[in-house]
């Protein structure tokens, strides 16, 4: 596909409708992600507001440009040659505590540490379980962000489902809408996003009064918890666990299984500490992730006969 900005009719279209200085040409994705991996936008736009948001994406659904929504780039892979279209970092901030326990979140503002240290502040838990998790409110509902929790509630995972009252949408049908839980028919890393273009604009999430010190204490055991397991992102950048769970057996241990921790592949490597992650070691390219992937893949299937998917999702050209 042709870059946009090889398109004129459309490129003009776009700077009359978002504003030509609002639209940064030829981006470089790889600061925008956990990974540091991936080439180049055509084009990137800051959505800051609810409004600015929908106005990017209607535009960009009428003149049929392909769009891609970039949070906190968690749990993705920007391939090497970049994003043909426009990609859309929300940026939407904005949090608002209403009464019985509530609190309204734009779908830009992060989890971690802005979200949860503002509610923590107020007493209110419920959040707190996803300390240490890379994400912004819209990414945490597109993957029904979840955490294996090592306190209090033993090896339970805590899904945020469970916290969520409401969201206010975009529909696909370009409909403004406040939906409920079950709308998104949440499951296991999933969610109706994948299979909607919905687009999170904002969410209520409904929390549970708790002593502040309690609360910190929970932070504290699980950030250890996860210390003890996951790497450090300004040391080892990383997209989380790569492969989806398998129930019963886990990714990682069939990974683990067949001796591959630490195996590397050009500046990709897999993580010494947690199987299923693969880390950029300085360097890396999309292509050296994914014949990583690839490797491990095959070792597993040959070894376990088990298949891995992939839980990352793939973005641009490779």
């Amino acid at each position: 596909m042709r870059p946009i900005t090889r398109e004129p009719h459309i490129l003009a279209r776009l700077e009359a409708e978002l504003g030509a200085d609002r639209l940064l040409r030829d981006e470089p994705l790889a600061p925008l992600t956990t990974f540091r991996i991936g080439g180049p936008a055509d084009l990137l736009y800051r959505a800051r507001t609810p409004d600015e948001l929908e106005r990017v994406v209607r535009v960009a659904r009428e003149l049929g440009v392909p769009t891609f929504l970039l949070g906190r780039g968690a749990n993705i892979l920007v391939g090497d040659r970049g994003f043909r279209g426009i990609v859309i970092r929300s940026e939407v901030g904005g949090v608002e505590f209403l009464d019985g326990g509530r609190v309204r979140a734009g779908s830009g503002v992060e989890t971690f540490p802005d979200l949860i240290d503002a509610t923590v502040a107020r007493g209110l838990g419920g959040l707190h379980h996803f300390v240490g998790i890379p994400s912004t409110v819209g990414g945490a509902l597109w993957q029904n962000l979840h955490f294996l929790s090592p306190a209090p509630a033993r090896e339970r995972t805590v899904f945020i489902e469970e916290v969520l009252e409401s969201a206010d949408i975009l529909t696909q049908e370009g409909e403004r809408r406040t939906v409920p839980t079950s709308y998104f028919e949440f499951g296991y890393d999933q969610s109706i996003l994948h299979h909607r273009d919905d687009i999170v604009l904002s969410a209520v999430f409904r929390l549970t009064p708790a002593p502040i010190e309690e609360l910190r204490r929970v932070i504290r055991e699980n950030l250890e918890w996860r210390d003890e397991r996951h790497p450090d992102l300004w040391l080892y950048p990383c997209a989380g666990s790569v492969f989806k769970k398998i129930e019963g057996i886990g990714a990682g241990r069939l990974i683990d299984q067949c001796g591959l921790k630490g195996r590397t592949h050009g500046g990709a490597g897999i993580f010494h500490k947690h199987a299923n992650i693969i880390v950029n070691l300085g360097g890396a390219s999309a292509r050296d992730v994914r014949a990583l992937m690839e490797m491990v893949r095959e070792a597993v299937l040959r070894e376990t006969g088990h298949e891995l998917v992939p839980e990352i999702e793939l973005v641009g050209e490779f």
